[in-house]
Parts: C-alpha cells; structure tokens; sequence
C-alpha cells in the first residue's frame, strides 16, 4: 500500500480494453493502481497484478484496505453467441463478482471512500426511436436483466459509509481494442456499409472522455448515484459507418444485409443482434454536473481515433 498521500485505485476486472485504458490513465496522474482478475493483463504498465477467481474472497481483499477507489469492470464478455450457457454465466459473471467485491469491501477495516460501479446502457433496450437517459424506463430482454441485477448486486453489496457510483456505458471507441478495431478491419476490407437497415442507434464515447468521467467519479464527491456513460450526440448505424469510412479515407463500403449478418454472425462466434440493434442513450445529469466532454460528437471522436 500506498504512503499517505498516494491515491490507490483498485480495478476489478481490469485486465481488458476498458480496464487497461483505465489503468494507464490513472497510473499517469499519479495514482497506485491495482488490478484485479483471473489472468494477468497482456501488456505490461505502472501496475500491480493481483489473482481473482470474481467469485470468492480471499487474501486479495487486503488490497481494498485504506484504498481510495475500488472501480468494477468484471463481468463474462457478451460479444458471443448468447447459447444459454454463455447467457448464465454472463449474468452470473456479473452478480457473483459484485457480491464478493461487497463481501470484501465489508469485511477490511478500512474500505473505499467510493465504489465506481460498471453497467451497460443496454439496460434501455433497444428502441428504435426513443432517446433514453437516467429517467427513462429499462427496457426488455437479456442485457436489461442482466443490468438490472447486477445494479440490484451493487445496491445491496455496497456500504452505507461508501459513496457509489454507477455508470450505464456505451459503447467505449479507442486506439487499442474494444469493437472498433473491428469495424475499422471492415472498413478497409470494404465492407464499411450500413448494417441492416442501418436505423438502429450507435451510442458511443470516447475512450478519453470514458477515463475523464472514471476519474471524476472517484475524486468529485458531487458524483453519487447513476449516469449514462455516453457522449452527447448517439447516432444511426448508417451514420456512424458513414463516418467511420471518412476518417480513414475509404469511399464505398458494401452494405450488410440484416440475413447475412444472422448466418454469418454465429460462425465467428458472435451474436447478430448487437449488430442489428442499437439504442439512442445521453445523460441528463452529466450535463446537469457541468461535465464536459473532450470529443462530444462522433466525427472529432473517429477522426481522433483513425
């Protein structure tokens, strides 16, 4: 641990894209940076690795005592084929992990001022039409109920004494993983077109933007209770991969017609829907808070990130 003045963070499930991002950002400002998972992280940084099952407690929780933030980003991917056995452990990845962090945070003398917790802004569902934010009603399906039990986990894991904060995310753009490497992959293969009927909503943000927000959560006392985690301005499928080709200098990309995506989404493992659907999501309270966003629009963000 830290000396006195040394701001430690501890990263529950930090091992992937988000986490790592995470993890050098803050790592930069100065803050002791701990990561928790099952696997060490691929690259290497101003971190410590420390093993977790995301179920259990054990003498990892150590690392919660006198810390100033405990962020939780462990959870199953849900870029896969939704079998119901992947389904189970997508919710149960996510439930069991909050529960032990909470059994944990419980248990050290001296827990963390904040707990910033990770959800998914598909808890709206997928609208068509409808603008969503922190008042509008979750939607139906399995991402809605898997957000809502693990917010359910949260609430009744977390300590009274422990400011929390929850961040329904969208869909996070940047340099080193995530989907859009992906979609760039397509663009240049050309491939770059609308998907479906390309109406579907993309809601979005930043990877800068994402680590901004993670680090005024845990050091602005004023932030407490839920935020969607999304730039400004969502956009349709059609626009986004309109803009996506412009920023990489590619002029045609073929459509996607929804039929293929069905047949050939499972072959590589995924699941067609999160491509065919989408959803249009802000934040009233960020932009209550004054919260400014480095990239509010998707054409600076992809230009940024080409």
């Amino acid at each position: 641990m830290g000396d006195a003045t040394t701001t430690k963070t501890v990263i529950a499930g930090g091992s992937g894209f988000l986490g790592l991002n995470l993890a050098r950002h803050l790592s930069a400002i100065g803050h002791e940076v701990v990561i928790l998972s099952r696997t060490a992280p691929s690259k290497e940084g101003r971190w410590r690795h420390v093993a977790w099952d995301g179920a259990s407690v054990g003498s990892w929780a150590t690392e919660l005592d006198g810390t100033t933030a405990l962020v939780n980003l462990a959870g199953r991917t849900v870029d896969c084929v939704k079998t119901p056995e992947n389904c189970d452990e997508i919710l149960r990845s996510r439930v069991d992990s909050t529960r032990a962090l909470g059994k944990a945070v419980r248990e050290v003398a001296n827990p963390p001022s904040v707990w910033v917790q990770m959800s998914t802004a598909h808890i709206y569902g997928d609208s068509p039409t409808q603008q969503c934010d922190e008042h509008s009603t979750t939607g139906l399906g399995l991402a809605p109920t898997v957000g809502l039990r693990w917010e359910e986990a949260f609430a009744e894991s977390i300590p009274p004494s422990v400011r929390g904060v929850i961040l329904r995310t969208s869909f996070v753009l940047g340099r080193s993983g995530g989907a859009l490497s992906t979609l760039k992959r397509l663009v240049r293969s050309g491939l770059g077109g609308k998907v479906g009927h390309g109406r579907q909503g993309i809601s979005w943000i930043h990877e800068s933007d994402m680590n901004q927000l993670f680090e005024q959560a845990i050091s602005n006392n004023g932030f407490q209770g839920m935020y969607v985690a999304s730039a400004p301005k969502p956009v349709s499928n059609a626009t986004f991969m309109k803009t996506l080709r412009r920023s990489l200098a590619i002029p045609i990309g073929l459509p996607t017609p929804g039929i293929l995506v069905r047949i050939g989404a499972p072959l590589i493992g995924t699941d067609p829907d999160l491509a065919l659907y989408g959803r249009f999501v802000v934040s009233q309270r960020l932009k209550d808070q004054g919260f400014r966003f480095a990239f509010p629009d998707v054409k600076t963000a992809l230009e940024d990130l080409s």
